[in-house]
């Protein structure tokens, strides 16, 4: 048996977008290949800032160009198999307010669907309890930028 000790690290960052409407904030969310509910998240590659990471990835994974950021999140791990390996997986994640149109889910990237929730329809839809986490932060940094948020 592996045990964690042995687990090879790997650090990644991603994003939670909002986009402000009339009707409150909405938050991207998207499907992969596996029938999971995430956000976009990937490798950060050699002399990148994890932000700068998190910009890229998003911008690969749906479309999205007009990307604001707002606030750092934190950071996330958890464990996984790949191949036989133990892996341990850090993940930066950043709140970006997003002005574009709508996004498109990028095939290529193993991104099934991109689609925007309310607060609530978000935090019940996403499907791992560390990224609800990460979300219950991001909803509560919203109402410093999104006008009309905190009241629906």
């Amino acid at each position: 048996m592996t045990h964690r000790s042995h687990a090879i690290r790997e650090t990644s960052a991603g994003g939670i977008i909002v986009r402000c409407t009339d009707d409150g904030p909405q938050f991207l969310l998207l499907l992969d290949g596996y029938g999971n509910w995430g956000f976009p998240k990937g490798h950060i590659d050699g002399g990148e800032s994890p932000d700068v990471a998190a910009r890229r990835e998003i911008q690969e994974e749906t479309g999205l160009g007009d990307l604001i950021l707002r606030a750092p999140l934190g950071m996330i791990d958890w464990y996984f198999r790949q191949e036989g390996r133990l892996i341990h997986k850090y993940c930066h994640y950043y709140l970006f307010e997003s002005r574009d149109g709508d996004p498109t889910p990028e095939a290529e990237e193993g991104i099934v669907a991109c689609n925007w929730y309310a607060e609530q329809d978000a935090i019940e839809t996403v499907s791992y309890d560390n990224a609800r986490t990460v979300l219950r932060t991001a909803t509560q940094l919203v109402p410093q930028f999104c006008p009309g948020s905190g009241q629906h």
